[in-house]
């Protein structure tokens, strides 16, 4: 039994269901905390994800948001997703400007959401996000210690 000065020994994990768990965790938590920095101040807020491509995240944004200017200035950013299980996946990464017109498209044609508030796809205001992972790593509720996933080759 775990004391204070024994606290419970994670659980292994090997790399592969690491992996698959942390997916699973994305998929069931479903909006994830996203980190900005604006100087030396972080802005953490709830987002709703428009494209999910294994560990790669894609964010809407309008260009008034307070986000915008921050990533901006600093593209460094980190997601967290925490499921009901208080398993968690933080996606430390980079935010790029999507500029692929192909996936704009995809995109804006999978949200009703996007369509009815912004009404077209060439919305001036519309902004969206590719936040590009630079380290990926996944945690059992409490468990104390990060599984590291390996990055996705491409």
């Amino acid at each position: 039994m775990p004391t204070r000065n024994h606290p419970p020994a994670p659980e292994t994990i090997s790399a592969e269901d690491a992996h698959r768990l942390a997916l699973e965790v994305m998929r069931k938590a479903k909006f994830p905390m996203l980190a900005t920095v604006d100087g030396e101040q972080p802005h953490l807020r709830p987002v709703s994800p428009v494209l999910t491509e294994g560990f790669i995240v894609y964010v809407a944004n309008l260009r008034a948001y307070g986000k915008t200017n921050q990533i901006a200035l600093n593209p460094k950013v980190e997601l967290c997703y925490l499921d009901d299980s208080h398993d968690q996946v933080r996606i430390t990464g980079v935010a790029e400007i999507l500029a692929d017109p192909d996936l704009l498209e995809t995109i804006w044609r999978n949200n009703p959401l996007l369509r009815r508030y912004l009404g077209q796809s060439d919305n001036p205001s519309l902004i969206i996000y590719k936040i590009r992972p630079t380290r990926i790593r996944f945690m059992r509720e409490w468990a104390l210690h990060y599984n590291e996933i390996p990055l996705p080759q491409h």
